[in-house]
């Protein structure tokens, strides 16, 4: 495997609570990914990217870490852990890891010293500071999950700053310990073998040091109208996040990670400016990629979404990834098909991800055409979700447990009652009914994963978008050996266009088919097609 393997290949994002349990008890854990590593291996993806298992009071279910160093015991040992990691690169599988630098639990060691006085040595190494002479936190600034950013230390007598729950809180990234504790943790799991990290809200690193109110959004008129979902809406977050010292930071991270050959990191980036910032943080220099909200954060898919995102992506060094679902956003399926999307559509959407260029990262589940399952509010267990329903049904719905076995209780996922309900529409779609059905959307992925890998043009070349009549999506993929053309219909009927080019041979076909110079698409339908020289 080469030492770019990342470079337009496929990541499979799995949520270690929800994938394989291998004791029974209703959490997937380590042992349980394991045993299914052949699963992953025929799917055909390069490389496995795990959601945090690290110690934690899981009150933002393992993104407030306790000891960066350790795996929880719902998931295992460290011992789980390397086994793990060997029988992965056994079988041709890189392996990268989730790392929450942004902010830790407040159980974690660093925090409880921190907080116990002003004056010891990890004093300084999460954000504190004075309430305003009326007792107010010290600016406007607002919490992700609701409410103030700021909570009141009573030890302390001073406010500590959370951008997510107030057992959150934020590290210090000026205090140079505090960045120098995290490159240890880095160099930890990168002597361990790991190939590479997902950076977990990777522009939250640095807030402003002068902590300065962050402007409204928009016109007091507007933000009273009701037009935003949350508070943290209103604001332009010019002071607590995206700071330019991060970028700093991600630099002297690269030069950790090049001392260890092929590995890489993909940050996660939140931002008005979602290319832009994403570009920023993967200039030559810093990280290898980045994926951001662009897809994830869109209500609707349309052709025009597709154009102006890759569009935007005006860097030719910097390298874009992209998802369409994962552990924090409704499943694609649901968001933009909506409760009535069949299983063309979610093939639809498999195709249209698997042709875009960039590294493409796929949830678990994907792959089955699952649509956003329904958790009923007194089973919910993700804060946000409980905090904003019934307006927002939060994340739980995108993470509970995988469908392994159709007859068998929860989807032979275990069979006491797990930590998220089973859908029961999940189950009619497990991975063994599946399995047995050439025509299934699994068998699907795992056609287009492997046209993928095998077409150069798809995997590195250069992309060009094509005039098409709405609803229909066409873009040219082309390396120095191939030219393809590609064309989705995003449409719920029947649709055509002429070819822009005589093609000679119809290389992935799901609904699609070439008619008289033209590409003739039946509802949902996608063909990829080579062109003559």
């Amino acid at each position: 495997m080469s030492d770019e393997w990342w470079r337009g290949g496929v990541i499979y994002q799995i949520y270690p609570r929800s994938f394989a349990d291998s004791d029974n008890d209703g959490v997937g854990d380590l042992k349980g990914i394991a045993g299914k590593l052949d699963y992953l291996q025929r799917l055909g993806v390069d490389g496995v990217w795990l959601s945090p298992f690290f110690r934690s009071p899981m009150r933002d279910y393992g993104y407030d870490v306790s000891d960066y160093c350790d795996v929880d015991p719902i998931f295992g040992t460290l011992a789980d852990f390397d086994s793990l990691l060997k029988g992965a690169h056994d079988a041709g599988l890189r392996l990268v890891i989730d790392q929450v630098y942004s902010h830790t639990s407040d159980q974690h060691p660093w925090f409880k010293a921190s907080r116990a006085s002003r004056d010891n040595a990890k004093a300084d190494w999460y954000v504190w500071a004075e309430a305003k002479p009326d007792g107010a936190p010290p600016n406007n600034w607002i919490a992700i999950f609701g409410g103030q950013a700021w909570s009141w230390d009573t030890r302390r007598r001073q406010y500590y700053l959370h951008n997510f729950l107030p057992e959150q809180p934020d590290l210090n990234f000026h205090e140079p310990a505090v960045r120098a504790a995290i490159l240890g943790v880095a160099e930890f799991w990168l002597d361990r073998g790991v190939d590479g990290f997902r950076l977990d809200v990777a522009n939250f690193y640095y807030c402003d040091a002068q902590l300065r109110d962050n402007p409204p959004k928009d016109s007091p008129a507007n933000a009273a109208s009701g037009r935003f979902a949350r508070p943290y809406d209103h604001q332009r977050h010019l002071h607590d996040r995206s700071q330019p010292e991060t970028l700093a930071f991600m630099e002297e991270l690269r030069r950790l990670l090049d001392r260890y050959p092929a590995r890489m990191s993909v940050a996660e980036i939140l931002s008005d400016s979602a290319n832009a910032r994403s570009i920023e943080y993967t200039a030559p220099g810093r990280l290898h990629t980045a994926y951001n909200f662009a897809f994830l954060h869109a209500a609707r898919l349309s052709p025009a979404l597709v154009r102006e995102t890759l569009a935007n992506w005006t860097s030719e060094s910097a390298w874009p990834s992209w998802s369409f679902s994962n552990h924090d956003v409704a499943r694609a399926r649901s968001r933009w098909g909506g409760a009535d999307a069949d299983d063309a559509y979610a093939r639809m959407l498999l195709g249209l991800l698997f042709a875009l260029r960039g590294t493409i990262f796929l949830y678990q589940g994907e792959e089955l055409g699952l649509p956003q399952a329904d958790v009923p509010f007194e089973k919910l267990k993700d804060p946000e979700g409980i905090r904003f329903w019934p307006d927002s049904l939060g994340r739980d719905g995108c993470r509970t447990p995988m469908p392994w076995k159709k007859g068998a209780p929860n989807a032979g996922f275990s069979t006491v009652e797990p930590w998220l309900p089973v859908d029961p529409r999940h189950a009619a779609l497990a991975v063994d009914a599946q399995e047995a059905d050439p025509a299934s959307t699994l068998h699907v992925t795992r056609k287009l994963i492997a046209f993928r890998k095998a077409h150069g043009a798809l995997r590195s070349g250069s992309i060009t978008f094509l005039d098409a009549p709405a609803p229909l999506l066409a873009f040219r993929r082309r390396d120095q050996n191939e030219s393809l053309v590609c064309i989705f219909n995003l449409g719920a009927a029947a649709a055509d266009m002429p070819l822009p080019a005589p093609a000679h041979r119809l290389d992935y076909s799901d609904g699609g088919a070439i008619e008289d110079g033209r590409a003739v698409l039946t509802a949902h339908g996608c063909l990829i097609a080579e062109e003559r020289a």
